[in-house]
């Protein structure tokens, strides 16, 4: 920055005055920047067109090239008709949805986690919660393992 002063050379409403800097009103034609513009819509209306081309270009070629549809798919004249079961869970026309379905499991497991019965009362197979295995589990530890049988050498 400079320490100097700044003094304005010029009154109020006239031009400012530079010495280094030369600028006249006639160095900048209009005319100029519209013929930029128009060329440069010209330029873009016809890559447009030439775009059109090529669309319609390639579209003819894939539908030359393309293979008929199997068998199968030509019998379904409605294309609205659905492919038969089992189909991918969410999309349109399935009868559920997969939210419902995941928090329903998780209802169901939580209800069997918590659930006592008998499975097999003659064998003195119980079910029991988890809370409460847990704590069998804690007090007394897992049941010893029985040991594998021994491999015979030869």
């Amino acid at each position: 920055m400079s320490t100097e002063p700044h003094k304005p050379r010029h009154h109020a409403g006239a031009e400012p005055v530079h010495d280094t800097v030369a600028f006249e009103i006639r160095d900048i034609k209009a005319t100029t920047i519209y013929r930029y513009l128009i060329a440069l819509a010209v330029a873009v209306v016809l890559s447009y067109v030439v775009c059109v081309f090529v669309l319609r270009l390639t579209t003819s070629i894939a539908v030359q090239s393309d293979t008929p549809p199997p068998p199968v798919r030509q019998e379904m004249k409605n294309f609205q008709e659905m492919p038969p079961e089992p189909r991918l869970q969410g999309v349109p026309g399935h009868g559920t949805d997969p939210q419902f379905d995941l928090r329903e499991k998780i209802q169901r497991d939580t209800l069997a986690n918590e659930k006592a019965g008998w499975i097999d009362q003659d064998a003195g197979i119980a079910q029991i919660p988890v809370k409460d295995a847990m704590k069998i589990i804690a007090e007394k530890g897992l049941p010893a393992a029985p040991p594998a049988p021994a491999e015979k050498k030869r």
